[in-house]
């Protein structure tokens, strides 16, 4: 749940002692008035392994929302869900395997309200389209392994 609050927010408290109820703070964000995170609150004293747990399914479902929705062709806004990025794959390895006679192809772009119906007609501009989908979710994974990796889990122990 994303919360506002001031800077030097403990990362893990314990906001009362008699229900033993938790609360454990990441993605820290500093904002003009503040800072912003996510906070989950636990009834029990977590363990890290719970922490650690709860962190990395929310940058994990981070990084699988930036994926599919994040990803603009062309100006175009390309969602990415796994099962379009296995239709744009099947459709880029036949074209590459029969050079081009399933072209062209037609795929729906842009959003529910407004969809674009974009016709491809040639390999050339398929493995441009392609390239970049893949370029776009190869980095969008790097930034989300790195963000990750800086946790820093060691300030999340000091319960145990």
């Amino acid at each position: 749940m994303k919360t506002k609050g001031t800077v030097g927010v403990k990362l893990i408290e314990c906001i009362d002692k008699y229900r033993n109820i938790y609360r454990v703070r990441y993605d820290i964000t500093e904002e003009e008035d503040g800072i912003s995170y996510e906070e989950y609150e636990f009834n029990h004293k977590p363990s890290l392994d719970e922490i650690k747990d709860v962190i990395l399914d929310y940058y994990n479902s981070k990084i699988d929302e930036t994926i599919i929705s994040g990803f603009i062709w062309n100006e175009m806004q390309i969602w990415l869900t796994t099962e379009n990025q296995f239709n744009y794959k099947a459709t880029f390895d036949l074209a590459m395997q029969t050079n081009g006679s399933n072209l062209p192809i037609v795929f729906k772009f842009g959003t529910t309200s407004e969809p674009i119906y974009y016709s491809f007609t040639t390999i050339e501009e398929l493995n441009d389209f392609y390239t970049k989908a893949i370029a776009y979710i190869n980095a969008t994974l790097k930034t989300g392994w790195n963000e990750k990796d800086a946790i820093d889990w060691t300030l999340y122990n000091i319960l145990n």
